[in-house]
């Protein structure tokens, strides 16, 4: 994996200065899948999609910052341009939030749909951010709701409380920061559609944003622990966190509404909810070998058996570690089917 140094460049147009990287992964990278979990419905003003490639607004530990992430196929190359005083460290990162830190050594497919998704998708990785509060406070808003709702009230909370992102893309905001979320009265997340439960996580979140956003270079045992020591925060929302922030290939999202029936028709053909199992303990005879499960987003075939009018093809498994864990291509979510004990 070779890389050159995030360098200063003359822009060709000056509406597009910034600091540039170059970051060539020595592989093809599918860098719309390995971001796309950023992206929180499909009017995120933190997150913009164009021909010249994905943009990212957020907060750093430097600053804001702006980040344009374009795949530059012919050359093999990640070209990546920054703006505002977080671009340094954005770029430096550049090379982690791509998953270079994904390792898929031991991967073995031990199922025809897994095998399916991993020959069809082969530049996927885990991301790692680096930005806990920026995947926390989401994931918050996105408890027990449906995404239509969560991705609603999340939009006018940025749009309302956030700030311009720096740099030419005048529509790309930042969402707010600490500080901002803790001074939203209440009414205000009422008035977005969130409930006071989750309003009152939020603000547990903010208030200790500090001690969050250190585990991001924590061990990941002891990360999750803490995301998980404030109240309101459980292992789905840490999961939706340590997926996004930490690079952790380890942490489905158990208790995902829907997902274990989603799974049973796409590898089985048939529902595996009806025994009364859940996500978190389904059992299927499966075995998987490699270092620790993952997910993978992609769409592959249903199971051969499956009921036409069952099948779900947003669904799709990738086995890594003691199960299938699958990513709804959907509503981005991930969860697990355990092999039988």
């Amino acid at each position: 994996m070779t890389e050159t140094a995030a360098v200063d460049r003359p822009p060709a147009d000056a509406t597009f200065s910034g600091r540039e990287r170059v970051y060539r992964p020595g592989q093809p990278l599918a860098i719309g899948a390995i971001l796309g979990c950023f992206r929180h419905g499909a009017g995120d003003p933190t997150f913009r999609r164009d021909d010249a490639g994905i943009w990212l607004g957020r907060h750093t530990p430097a600053g804001p910052g702006t980040l344009l992430v374009r795949w530059d196929a012919p050359a093999g190359e990640v070209r990546g341009r920054a703006w505002g005083a977080g671009a340094d460290w954005l770029l430096d990162g550049l090379p982690a939030l791509l998953g270079a830190e994904d390792d898929w050594g031991g991967f073995v497919a031990h199922h025809p749909q897994v095998a399916a998704a991993w020959r069809a998708n082969p530049g996927w990785r885990v991301p790692r951010s680096r930005l806990v509060l920026d995947s926390l406070i989401p994931a918050v808003i996105e408890q027990k709701v449906t995404g239509k709702e969560a991705f609603a009230a999340y939009r006018t909370l940025v749009w309302r409380f956030g700030d311009p992102a720096p740099g030419p893309r005048e529509d790309l905001r930042l969402a707010p920061t600490a500080a901002q979320w803790r001074a939203i009265p209440s009414w205000q997340f009422l008035r977005a559609g969130v409930t006071p439960q989750r309003a009152d996580t939020v603000m547990r979140c903010v208030q200790r944003a500090g001690r969050l956003e250190e585990a991001a270079g924590m061990p990941l045992p002891a990360a999750r622990a803490r995301l998980q020591a404030v109240a309101g925060v459980g292992v789905w929302t840490a999961a939706e966190v340590a997926q996004r922030a930490l690079g952790d290939p380890d942490s489905p999202s158990f208790g995902d509404y829907h997902v274990a029936k989603e799974i049973g028709w796409q590898l089985l053909g048939h529902d595996t909810t009806t025994t009364g199992s859940r996500s978190c303990s389904s059992r299927m005879p499966v075995t998987a070998t490699a270092s620790r499960p993952c997910s993978l987003s992609a769409v592959v075939p249903a199971a051969p058996d499956a009921a036409p009018a069952s099948r779900c093809p947003h669904i799709c498994p990738l086995a890594r570690g003691d199960g299938l864990v699958v990513r709804n291509t959907t509503t981005g979510a991930v969860t697990t089917l355990l092999p039988q004990v």
